[in-house]
């Protein structure tokens, strides 16, 4: 039986009763018969019970002033305690509870009574271990789960932005590169606690994976354009500023056929507010300064350094630091000022992921 496994440690500064007492358990528990509680953590740091009986009048330490120490100790804080004592009087049976005590147990008692008394706890204690293995069992199960749930979203979102990536032939990287700038400068406002309610509010398991959706209504935008060898006439730039809202939409119907919302809200948010700008001057709703998501404003750092240093049909690359430059000089103008300042303290290890990803 399990029972016969336990350690039961038996503290009373009163020889016989150790004697009486052990004698009484010995052929069921493993017993330690212990004179005193200086002694009993003494002992307690090398073996571990799984049950305490213990006297309340003891010399030195007595035993309201040790279950107070082994409740306060995390290492010995879960172990159950029975008070044997000849203090019956209903104000000390209420102080032991009180301190933790499982049980209160007055002298002289009866060896059946206490027995079982002792059967049962531990068979409650037993028990209580199961349900908590059990629980810690079911979390390491739920967050098994939730990881491949998450890595599958993941493989969906970079799937879809490779599908767009591989037709616009000269954007290679884009996608991974963009979602590099984007953790760099969303670990600077954590660490800087800059617009930090806003961040608060995200998952940010799911902010930087959804951004590889950004330009997914490039999907609907015919090749003619997306990879034309020269500046688009304006007719042809309206057609280009379509992807937002394509995007947007597409977002919008996956969210309706789904109930897990959150990656995809970050991606509609990005994908619908990357091209506008501080200063109103943006598309495709024009908002001004803070209307526009932080999300929004975050992305258009990342995809417009990413598109000053690349290749595109139109327009050979740029050096990090022109485009450094650039960025600056847009400050309040395209881009948020407070995430120009940190864009230009991260504006070195924007060149190390550019040339990493290249």
């Amino acid at each position: 039986m399990e029972s016969r496994r336990c350690k039961i440690m038996l503290v009373d500064d009163n020889m016989a009763n150790l004697t009486v007492g052990k004698n009484m358990l010995k052929d069921y528990y493993e017993v330690y018969a212990i004179p005193s509680a200086v002694k009993l953590f003494e002992i307690m740091n090398h073996v571990a019970p799984d049950l305490i009986l213990m006297d309340v009048m003891m010399p030195e330490i007595d035993g309201y002033q040790a279950i107070r120490r082994l409740k306060a100790d995390e290492r010995f804080s879960e172990i159950p305690v029975i008070f044997l004592t000849s203090k019956i009087d209903q104000d000390s049976e209420l102080e032991g509870l009180s301190l933790g005590a499982i049980d209160y147990v007055a002298k002289p008692f009866a060896a059946s009574l206490l027995l079982k008394r002792i059967e049962n706890h531990l068979l409650s204690e037993a028990r209580k271990r199961e349900l908590k293995n059990y629980n810690d069992n079911l979390q390491e199960m739920v967050r098994k789960k939730t990881g491949q749930i998450v890595e599958l979203q993941n493989a969906v979102l970079s799937t879809v932005a490779e599908m767009v990536e591989f037709r616009d032939t000269l954007t290679g990287g884009h996608v991974t590169r963009t979602q590099n700038y984007l953790q760099l400068l969303v670990d600077r406002l954590l660490e800087e606690k800059i617009y930090a309610q806003e961040v608060s509010a995200w998952n940010l398991d799911f902010l930087v994976p959804s951004a590889q959706l950004h330009d997914v209504g490039k999907i609907a935008i015919s090749d003619a354009i997306l990879n034309k060898p020269g500046r688009l006439t304006p007719e042809e730039f309206e057609e280009m500023k379509k992807h937002v809202t394509v995007g947007v939409e597409a977002i919008r119907r996956i969210e309706k056929k789904t109930s897990e919302h959150a990656f995809l809200r970050h991606a509609r948010i990005i994908a619908g507010t990357h091209h506008e700008k501080w200063d109103g001057s943006g598309y495709p709703d024009g908002l001004r300064g803070e209307e526009i998501p932080l999300e929004g404003r975050l992305m258009a750092v990342a995809d417009v350094y990413d598109a000053l240093i690349s290749t595109r049909p139109y327009k050979k690359p740029i050096s990090a630091a022109e485009a450094e430059e650039i960025i600056r000089a847009d400050r309040e103008k395209h881009f948020d000022p407070l995430l120009v300042d940190i864009f230009q303290t991260l504006a070195g290890s924007f060149a190390e992921i550019a040339e990493m990803y290249r």
